[in-house]
């Protein structure tokens, strides 16, 4: 049911572009809000309500994420342009809470793209990953960094 209400939200979306006749993306993005309250506001059955709190939360992911990525960005810069820094590049083996294919695919591409760090493989149990750091202090604080801020959201978003 989610799916369809999604397309629905899309498809209102795109009748209010074209019953405003302008097309740009600020506008699509005021008609997928206008349609989404709309949808909130007549949709009753329960089974059909969770889309209402799967679309703010991937909101507020994708915001997140992209903090983070902008924090790591800084972070990396700093450290490769100090002269006195001395990096500690590590490998971590990663124990996995995620289970389909595609949940570890969606954690290795969100942990690949956060600077300082590169997915290397998964294991063929799909219990672990390994994980390239480019500077590491605390091994386990590092796993529970990334479990707490990637992994746990993004599973409460996928399932």
């Amino acid at each position: 049911m989610t799916k369809s209400l999604f397309l629905t939200n899309l498809i209102l979306a795109i009748i209010w572009v074209m019953a405003t006749g302008t097309l740009t993306e600020e506008n699509f993005v005021f008609g997928f809000l206008i349609s989404f309250v709309i949808l909130w506001i007549i949709t009753f059955k329960k089974e059909e309500r969770k889309y209402f709190t799967v679309i703010p939360k991937l909101i507020g992911f994708l915001l997140f994420l992209l903090w983070e990525i902008i924090k790591a960005n800084f972070q990396s810069m700093r450290e490769s342009f100090l002269p006195k820094s001395k990096l500690e590049p590590a490998i971590v083996k990663f124990p996995l809470d995620a289970k389909s294919d595609l949940e570890i695919s969606f954690l290795a591409n969100i942990v690949s793209i956060t600077p300082g760090t590169l997915i290397m493989d998964v294991s063929d149990d799909k219990k672990v990953i390994y994980i390239h750091v480019m500077n590491m202090s605390d091994k386990e604080e590092f796993i529970k960094e990334i479990k707490q801020k990637f992994e746990k959201p993004l599973l409460e978003l996928m399932r």
